[in-house]
């Protein structure tokens, strides 16, 4: 797990890299490789990298090159920078071996190198596990670059005269740039409905985040390419029966858990005792010969806090457990997590995130987690009123779903105390649309017109025309999909999965050194998920039956049956009590009203509601607290990573 920067000056034979740039870039990222830096130039590009130690610790440095000595494709020296691991590297040089290769490390990154001069492009069908790489092929003066198939490791690039720039973050492309680029105004009408930005637009013009599953590729005369190598496949739907499914599916995960455990460093796990970090750490336990590492977070709100099933699933499996409390005043680090971020990112849970990231830490390199298991066996609790909208609306009539949904309306949101209730009754307000634009409406922050009413004249003009729920509509069409549950499915795992769930994952870990790995997203158990029919997952008033069914009598019941709660932190509290007054003074503060996007009137209005209790604003609020902050972070430069909010 590490970062990478690179420098391609295509358009200019004569133009060789700064190496002082290259290592300004690299040491943006020292957070993500402490362990060692190499650089690489040769004529046009420049290669720079940091490297946190997991696999062959003293013999996979970086940059590495290779000289192919293979048949016919001895032609050039190939040179790499990885980010990520491949899980299945040893069976890999294997096949290698026998074609002929000779390996001189036992790195993954060797693996990759001679996989390139065996295969080609076509070598990213072959790898399982994560990486965001680039490879420089002289003989063919290429760049070829990638990012696997979920995204869980990031790459931005920028194509910035006659230069192609790219890093694994924001802030490396902003060191070779002579001024800040522009702030992408419709970058930020998005992130207002989804919390984040979504792939390939950035907070900034002309940058770009590489799409997951997607190369990019740049040759001598500039000519950029860029293709999708990988979709899962939602048809046809698999033969095997019911249970049949279940051992399949138990099998495949327990696979993807055990070739994760490859490590030369201390590995643990997070566990948060929901049904997926608890799978996850159940058959760690079975692989392992020592006690598993686990690391758990609470709060002092017993309602948003899940030690005690954490708890119970450690002493199980007789792990090694330590737990972390999370309190208000931990939100001072929301400057250095706001920079970590190099977006704005409104996903409130990035902060207990940073405090069992950095837990974890002290006491492993690598740290196993259930990310990915919702997304593939529909086991968020909007589904279940997804799947009930569907049903609802192929048999009820138009004008019953107009009179709830009129009644729905009149019904005060300050009379429901859970977040869930709302949710709901928002849905319910939509009941005559498309069942699909519902979900739609239970996911955004932001709708439409709550953005119209908040944003200047000016930024209206701006973003005119703009329907950020465009973004999701097409998703839903992508899949190729015939079941709308199932188009639900794919748009989250395409969207909230890589753009918000791996974003936080990744900064997360990487901030403090720590390396993520996910079993639910490997590409073999993201494909046998989609192959099952959408009522295996939600099924009645059950979510993740399949999987839940796969998994009794190794999980405890009530881990399995549990009630489903979210990793979030107490928004609705610390913003209306513990920080209401600091909060209001930065949104409605000069220094926020100049920059032209928010009136002052929508601004108070919303505090005031909230701070009232007659609308909970928390998680709006919370979004634009955080681009507050980013500007400030990064535009103004008013306020330091290091300084406490």
């Amino acid at each position: 797990m590490c970062g990478l920067v690179g420098v391609f000056h295509y358009a200019d034979s004569g133009k060789t890299p700064d190496k002082e740039l290259l290592r300004r870039m690299s040491n943006q990222l020292k957070h993500r490789g402490p362990d060692d830096d190499g650089y690489f130039t040769e004529g046009q590009i420049g290669l720079g990298f940091r490297r946190l130690s997991i696999i062959d610790l003293s013999g996979g440095a970086q940059p590495m090159s290779l000289m192919p000595c293979h048949g016919d494709r001895s032609k050039g020296a190939l040179t790499v920078v990885f980010n990520g691991e491949i899980y299945n590297f040893r069976s890999l040089r294997e096949e290698l071996q026998k074609a002929g290769h000779r390996f001189v490390t036992q790195s993954d990154t060797e693996v990759l190198l001679h996989g390139y001069a065996e295969w080609g492009d076509r070598i990213l069908s072959r790898l399982r596990g994560m990486f965001a790489f680039a490879l420089w092929d002289s003989a063919r003066q290429r760049l070829f670059m990638a990012r696997d198939r979920l995204g869980k490791k990031p790459l931005y690039w920028l194509n910035h005269g006659g230069t192609l720039f790219f890093a694994s973050e924001i802030k490396a492309l902003l060191e070779a740039l002579p001024s800040m680029p522009k702030v992408n105004p419709l970058a930020i009408h998005d992130y207002l409905t989804y919390q984040y930005i979504p792939s390939p637009q950035t907070i900034f013009h002309g940058l770009q985040r590489l799409p997951p599953a997607h190369a990019l590729t740049c040759d001598r005369k500039g000519v950029l390419t860029q293709n999708r190598y990988w979709h899962p496949d939602v048809l046809p739907k698999t033969t095997l029966s019911f249970h049949d499914a279940q051992k399949e599916l138990l099998n495949t995960i327990r696979e993807a858990v055990q070739i994760r455990l490859e490590a030369d460093v201390p590995v643990g796990a997070f566990l948060s005792g929901g049904v997926d970090s608890s799978a996850v750490v159940g058959l760690m336990a079975e692989s392992m010969a020592q006690p598993v590492k686990t690391f758990s977070i609470g709060f002092e709100e017993d309602e948003f806090s899940e030690l005690s099933y954490a708890r119970q699933v450690a002493k199980q499996f007789s792990t090694d457990h330590c737990e972390i409390m999370v309190k208000a005043d931990m939100m001072s680090v929301l400057p250095k997590i706001v920079w970590q971020y190099d977006q704005p990112y409104a996903d409130s849970s990035a902060l207990p995130s940073y405090f069992v990231a950095q837990e974890t830490r002290k006491h492993v390199t690598v740290a196993l987690n259930g990310d990915g298991g919702d997304e593939n066996f529909g086991g968020y609790l909007r589904y279940l009123f997804d799947a009930w909208m569907i049903r609802w609306a192929g048999i009820s009539p138009q004008f019953l779903r107009k009179m709830l949904a009129y009644l729905a309306r009149q019904f005060p949101e300050r009379w429901l105390a859970k977040r869930l209730g709302r949710r709901i009754l928002n849905g319910l307000r939509y009941l005559p649309e498309d069942p699909k634009k519902v979900n739609l409406f239970l996911v955004q922050y932001f709708s439409q017109s709550q953005k119209h009413g908040l944003y200047t004249e000016h930024f209206n003009q701006e973003t005119a025309g703009r329907l950020s729920e465009d973004y999701l509509m097409t998703l839903y069409q992508e899949g190729g999909a015939n079941d709308s549950l199932d188009q639900i499915f794919h748009a989250d795992l395409h969207s909230y999965l890589p753009e918000d769930l791996l974003v936080k994952m990744d900064v997360a870990t990487m901030t403090h050194s720590l390396e993520g790995r996910s079993p639910f997203l490997d590409h073999r158990v993201v494909e046998l998920a989609s192959s099952l029919p959408s009522h295996w997952k939600v099924h009645g008033c059950q979510t993740k039956y399949i999987l839940k069914k796969a998994l009794e009598g190794f999980l405890p019941k009530n881990i399995l049956y549990r009630k489903k709660m979210g990793f979030g932190i107490p928004l609705q509290k610390w913003l209306k009590h513990d920080y209401h007054d600091k909060i209001r003074s930065l949104l409605l503060s000069q220094q926020c009203l100049s920059r032209g996007y928010f009136h002052r009137e929508g601004l108070t209005r919303m505090l005031d509601e909230h701070h009232s209790g007659h609308r909970d604003h928390g998680y709006r609020i919370w979004a634009l607290l955080m681009l507050e902050l980013w500007f400030r972070v990064f535009v103004d430069k008013t306020l330091s990573p290091q300084d406490n909010f």
